[in-house]
């Protein structure tokens, strides 16, 4: 008789694994780093950006006001890892370690490559054919929107155009900071010449102040659409529509084969760089979408490509998060950005992007608050885990693959404008 064994799901876990057992592994983290064992190289790093950023995340998912309001173990596992090289924690030759692996060994790189490529092929077509090309319409309202009144404050209060569109208005726009911030600091830094650091110490607390605004003008939207429900669809985007769920089984040698697309398409993306005034990354995105669009990558390899993307999203986000604490974030810039002046240009953000989303929605037939939350505030907020948020406090849930669509389409879209019209700054 065969013996079933059952295991009990509710005990707290981190990374799928018994907070027991983590403990443990955090307990030989630490004495590895602090008795000056710490392997060198890549395992020494991946190690202490997997555990330490786990840790921070777990805490942050569970702190009720970060939680809610500014973007949870994120922000945390970016903030708690700057901290720890601000305040001297953590020693530092794992400081230099880390941001050796970040930078120079190419994981950030690795990281956006499999970002870019599984998202884009890695979209439900049937989703995408029923939206039609109208649902670009909103989107693109939200980045006008966002960009018009960011200008306009930003004359307003004494922010350059520059700064106000480039440097706050896009990246809020991009798809949190894997997708939005960290690949468009680096377009920034190759570009206008100063070092990543700079512009993530802008970055960061624009998202996580963009979130916060977002969830907020996710509520009043619920409100709003109460008030006057011929504005609403109370969670449909079109009348009548219906989402058919896609159902996939992980395979681990279509991730292989995915894994290998996305280097792929990495590297054709340098290839033309060298001979197209573009960065890599905008490259990248023009040809994975136009492979996407023609039909002509194998089923297989896309499924592959977005199976890869989902295990590197769900694996190493947080650890990610935690190097570019490191590697990126000046803790001291970050208090210094924090002045009335850039609360408002933020505020001024996310608004444009409800109004654009908004009115453009309804122009193509959308319900405005359902295309106001979705396209507008699901482009304005920290990626997959301010979508939740935001969709939560607007209670329409139902939202949920068009704000995937959002984050993933408009981060991409956002990360090539960035590309495209950077150099006019210059």
């Amino acid at each position: 008789m065969a013996v079933e064994i059952v295991h009990n799901d509710k005990k707290p876990k981190i990374m799928g694994i018994p907070i027991f057992w983590f403990a443990i592994f955090l307990l030989i983290t630490i004495v590895s780093v602090y008795t000056g064992t710490l392997p060198t190289g890549m395992i020494g790093s991946l190690l202490v950006m997997v555990v330490f950023g786990e840790a921070l995340g777990w805490i942050g998912d569970r702190l009720p006001i970060v939680k809610t309001f500014l973007g949870g173990g994120a922000i945390v596992a970016i903030f708690g890892s700057a901290y720890m090289v601000y305040s001297g924690i953590l020693p530092e030759s794992v400081v230099t370690s880390v941001d050796e692996f970040m930078t120079d060994g190419g994981f950030l790189d690795f990281y956006i490559a499999a970002l870019i490529t599984g998202s884009i092929l890695g979209m439900n077509s049937k989703v995408l054919m029923k939206v039609g090309v109208r649902y670009i319409i909103p989107i693109l309202g939200a980045v006008f929107g966002a960009m018009a009144i960011a200008a306009l404050i930003g004359l307003l209060i004494g922010f350059s155009i520059q700064d106000a569109v480039l440097v706050i208005a896009l990246p809020i726009l991009g798809g949190g900071m894997g997708a939005g911030a960290v690949p468009m600091a680096q377009v920034f830094s190759d570009f206008l010449g100063n070092p990543p650091s700079y512009y993530i110490s802008i970055l960061v607390p624009a998202l996580a102040l963009g979130n916060v605004f977002a969830i907020v003008f996710a509520s009043l939207l619920n409100n709003l659409g109460n008030k006057f429900p011929s504005l609403t669809g109370n969670g449909k985007l079109i009348p009548g529509f219906k989402i058919e769920k896609d159902n996939s089984t992980f395979d681990i040698s279509k991730m292989g084969m995915g894994l290998l697309a996305a280097l792929v398409f990495f590297a054709c993306g340098h290839i033309l760089g060298a001979i197209i005034p573009l960065h890599p990354y905008a490259l990248m995105i023009i040809l994975v979408a136009i492979a996407k669009l023609a039909n002509i990558i194998p089923d297989i390899v896309v499924e592959g490509a977005s199976q890869w993307y989902q295990f590197v999203a769900k694996t190493w986000t947080l650890a990610l998060l935690f190097g570019i604490g490191v590697a990126y974030t000046d803790l001291e810039a970050v208090l210094a950005a924090l002045t009335l002046q850039y609360i408002l240009l933020v505020a001024g953000v996310v608004l444009g992007a409800v109004i654009g989303a908004g009115l453009l929605g309804r122009f193509v037939g959308f319900y405005p608050v359902e295309s106001a939350i979705s396209a507008g505030l699901c482009m304005a907020n920290m990626g997959g885990t301010g979508d939740v948020a935001v969709l939560s406090a607007s209670k329409r849930m139902e939202l949920m693959p068009f704000a995937q669509i959002a984050s993933r389409l408009g981060g991409a879209l956002i990360l090539l404008l960035a590309g495209l019209i950077i150099p006019f700054f210059v």
